[in-house]
């Protein structure tokens, strides 16, 4: 029986309930989702041994994947993969233990292997390993109980070119070990305390490419060796005592978050070095301007100044090839934009986050601007007056106003008729795929010119003050995929009544407290493929999507150098406001429509909602 029959018969005994989604995919995919989709289908499989053995490495990695993620996989099981699995990645997987890697060790053509995060993996669980020669890379960061004993099991992996050990328990004796690994390209050592004395034994080493060291103990000494890895493009030295860096040519992207900058590159000559990526989050440079001029400006792509301490903003006159520009949380401001702006005709990404510009800014990069694609302004002052100069750049995909003062509207007269609707204006951003308007000051009526952005797909608000006519307003939006409506006063006839967009995946109604649980369980399932996101879902445990959004993704970009605080939502920092009204008044409000009386001002909230 060959492979592909393999997994065909096992679709035979899979249910056939997604219908029209299965028809649009290939006929592999559907073999291998019947194959994984109950432990009944594994155990007919899984005795065909000499058919497994054949099984090509993208079939076998694909069905490892899919196993691991319904939870189906488990060690005994990993053995009638050992002939054809080439990569295996177990990250985060608390249930990976000695016994697991045992049934690894066995397998003669991994390539590549990730335990990340795998807190049960320990030095012994390391042995199995030994001699894996196929093995060319292997992930073991923040697996604490590894030490310098456990990595004594890896110097026989002869063939070893990518090797990730961040926040293990190794220590600078440990690191001289990985001398023997002569074939290394890639070296993560990030959150190890490595030595001066322990980085210049690392010069045998003189394939690395790629050398991560944050958090270690390097000081200015050991960097003065740096000049010996020839071929080394990447290298990561934030939270170290590095404050001057030799000249070296090779690199191409360099990380000295949170170090004091002296010399990037050491020397009065102009560098040499064809840097196109520099990373300098939180740096204390004792004089910018010096240090940054320097730079080859030519060739600089990717400049990230957020949270740095700049005195003097002239160096980015220079800057003209510069696409990814992140000046969060710098003292950059409207006077120092216009002297710059002329440069940035080359930018994809903005991030102006907490800093001081207004609206002035905008208008001032408007025309200067024609490639960007991501623009954020959150917790900036810019209003409303700041969207029609941003929809000038046609070519933006994503757009953050969050925490701004943008009312979507212009004019301070009492009555309608003295206001103009602003977001008519992003009308021309025929490319907007996602809009974050969150804790801005919108109210009902605002929200309408948005459905003539037929393009978008993410749309996060978050006001006190939408009802249901906003939800409803946006129901005409059918590429949507993910609505955010936090925080309003949603009823539950007007959720009831919502007809969601074809392509909405994801629901996030958390704070809308008038909502009952009996509506959104009803809502749930009436559009069973929506994740619905909400107090009440979670509490009771009501499963309405197998959405891709329903679960947190292992693979969230790790934040070293600067930890920016996180959202999260939890019983505890949900405040049920109903405490505040009567049994009537809370009926009154959850039966009828809000929108029938849309508030545009916190004074001509209905009576009972006045209430603080």
């Amino acid at each position: 029986m060959t492979s592909e029959c393999l997994l065909c018969s096992a679709s035979t005994s899979a249910s056939g309930e997604e219908g029209e989604k299965k028809e649009q995919r290939g006929l592999v995919e559907l073999c291998i989702e019947a194959a994984t989709a109950r432990s009944e289908n594994v155990n007919k499989w899984r005795r065909q041994r000499r058919t497994l053995e054949r099984l090509p490495s993208h079939l076998a990695d694909a069905i490892i994947r899919r196993l691991l993620h319904r939870r189906l996989l488990f060690p005994t099981l990993l053995e009638v993969f050992r002939h054809s699995v080439e990569e295996v990645n177990l990250r985060g997987e608390s249930c990976v233990d000695a016994e697991w890697m045992a049934y690894l060790g066995a397998f003669r053509h991994l390539h590549s292997l990730n335990i990340a995060d795998c807190k049960n993996i320990n030095n012994n669980a390391l042995w199995p390993l030994s001699g894996l020669n196929s093995l060319k890379e292997l992930d073991i960061s923040r697996c604490s109980k590894i030490t310098d004993s456990g990595i004594k099991h890896l110097l026989s992996i002869a063939n070893l070119e990518k090797l990730s050990l961040s926040e293990t328990g190794l220590t600078s004796d440990g690191v001289m070990l990985l001398t023997s690994l002569t074939n290394l390209h890639v070296l993560d050592l990030g959150g190890i305390p490595v030595t001066d004395k322990a980085l210049c034994s690392m010069q045998v080493l003189t394939q690395l490419e790629y050398l991560d060291l944050w958090g270690s103990d390097i000081s200015n000494i050991g960097a003065a060796t740096l000049i010996k890895f020839l071929n080394l493009s990447f290298l990561n030295l934030a939270w170290t005592k590095v404050t001057r860096l030799p000249n070296l040519p090779s690199i191409s992207c360099l990380n000295m978050s949170n170090c004091t900058i002296d010399s990037i590159f050491d020397g009065d000559h102009i560098a040499a070095a064809p840097l196109l990526k520099l990373i300098v989050t939180g740096a204390n440079f004792v004089d910018s301007d010096k240090v940054l001029s320097k730079l080859q400006a030519h060739f600089l792509t990717f400049l990230d100044l957020s949270f740095s301490i700049i005195d003097n903003w002239n160096f980015l006159v220079n800057m003209e090839h510069l696409e990814h520009l992140d000046l969060r949380y710098s003292q950059i401001t409207d006077i120092l934009i216009e002297k710059v702006a002329l440069s940035w005709e080359n930018l994809r990404y903005l991030n102006l986050s907490n800093t001081l510009i207004t609206s002035r800014a905008l208008s001032v990069l408007a025309g200067c601007i024609p490639n960007l694609r991501y623009l954020i302004l959150s917790y900036t002052s810019v209003d409303d007056a700041s969207l029609a100069y941003i929809s000038l750049t046609t070519s933006l995909r994503v757009v953050d106003l969050s925490h701004t003062a943008i009312r979507g509207f212009t004019g301070a007269g009492p009555e309608d008729s003295d206001r103009t609707l602003s977001f008519g204006a992003f009308q021309n951003l025929v490319h907007l795929k996602s809009l974050n308007l969150e804790d801005t000051k919108l109210v009902d009526g605002t929200l309408r010119p948005l459905s003539l952005i037929k393009s978008l797909e993410c749309l996060y608000l978050k006001s006190d003050f939408l009802t249901d006519d906003s939800l409803h307003a946006l129901a005409s939006l059918q590429n949507l995929r993910l609505v955010s409506f936090r925080g309003a006063m949603l009823t539950d006839n007007g959720l009831l009544s919502y007809v969601p967009p074809r392509m909405l995946s994801t629901l996030d109604l958390r704070g809308c407290w008038l909502l009952s649980s009996d509506a959104i369980l009803s809502f749930c399932k009436t559009h069973g493929r929506i994740d619905v996101r909400h107090e009440h879902v979670r509490d009771q445990n009501v499963s309405c999507s197998s959405s891709p959004f329903s679960a947190t993704s292992a693979n969230l970009s790790r934040h070293r150098m600067v930890k920016s605080p996180k959202a999260s939502i939890s019983k505890s920092s949900f405040v049920d406001e109903r405490i505040k009204y009567s049994t009537e008044e809370l009926l009154q409000l959850e039966h009828s429509f809000l929108s029938s009386c849309p508030p545009k001002d916190l004074q001509i909230l209905p009576d009972i909602l006045r209430r603080i």
